[in-house]
This record gives structure tokens, C-alpha cells and sequence, in this order.
């Protein structure tokens, strides 16, 4: 399994996947304004030539959020999640920053399960942040 920088030829597939793993996507103009601004570092997993997942981190300062994260369906459960997590905390650290932010769906249960094993800890609740009105849960972890 290999993690890189995703690249504009990525976006067509990190399209479909973002449609296919969400119910409210990012657009293909959000996944082309990470490869655009400085502030966003992409993270590609693919395997033998095949995207397997992909995450977002946003850095500012000392602080780094992790922007979106996703694992294609039939690769869900092989440590592709946490292959991800583990190369935004690094990249994250190296950058500077001291923790990791995130936010998460209160019915994504098998998502915050894997935030919890990587040390995040919840820290509070933003009511009605989902488009669709779900809650949102706020989690950090100290890098």
C-alpha cells in the first residue's frame, strides 16, 4: 500500500468515491481547491495502482485539521483508515502543529471508534452542522 499527494488526474475517482462513502460530498471544485491553496496537504492510498481511500489535512499554525477522510467501500476494514490518520499526523507534526482537529457525524459510529483508537477524545458538539441538520461531534488529539 502506497500514500502520496493526490494530483488533478485523482480527482475524476476521488469524485466518485466522495459520492459513493457521503451524503452531503465534496464538490470536485472543493478536491481541486486542496491541490490550489498552501494550506491543505492531500493523502492518496492506492494499491497496486488502485485508489483505495484518501484524507484532507488543513494546517494552520499549530494546528491541524483533519478536512476529510474516506475509504472507498469494498476496502473498508483493512487499516486503510488508519493508514491514512497515521500519515496526516505525521505530515502534521513535521508542519508544526501541536494537535489535530476533526469533526464527525454523531451516527458515524465506525469512524469515531477509529478516531478513538488514534488517542482523539471527544471535546464537544456543533448542533445542525451537517447540511441534512446531523450533528457533528468535535474531537482533538494532542500530537
Amino acid at each position: 500500500m502506497l500514500v502520496r499527494s493526490w494530483t488533478e488526474t485523482d480527482i475524476p475517482i476521488l469524485d466518485e468515491m466522495e459520492q459513493r462513502c457521503f451524503s452531503d460530498p465534496w464538490s470536485k471544485e472543493d478536491l481541486h481547491n486542496v491541490l490550489k491553496y498552501p494550506i491543505y496537504q492531500s493523502f492518496l492510498a492506492e494499491d497496486e495502482g488502485q485508489v483505495c481511500g484518501y484524507g484532507c489535512l488543513i494546517q494552520l499554525f499549530e494546528t491541524a485539521e483533519v478536512g476529510n477522510i474516506a475509504v472507498d467501500i469494498p476496502f473498508r476494514n483493512k487499516g486503510i483508515g488508519a493508514l491514512l490518520l497515521n500519515a496526516m499526523h505525521k505530515k502534521a507534526k513535521e508542519l508544526g502543529a501541536t494537535e489535530c482537529l476533526l469533526e464527525v457525524r454523531v451516527s458515524n459510529a465506525p469512524a469515531i471508534r477509529l478516531y478513538e483508537k488514534y488517542g482523539y477524545e471527544r471535546y464537544g458538539m456543533r448542533a445542525k452542522y451537517y447540511a441534512d441538520g446531523e450533528d457533528a461531534v468535535l474531537m482533538r488529539k494532542s500530537l
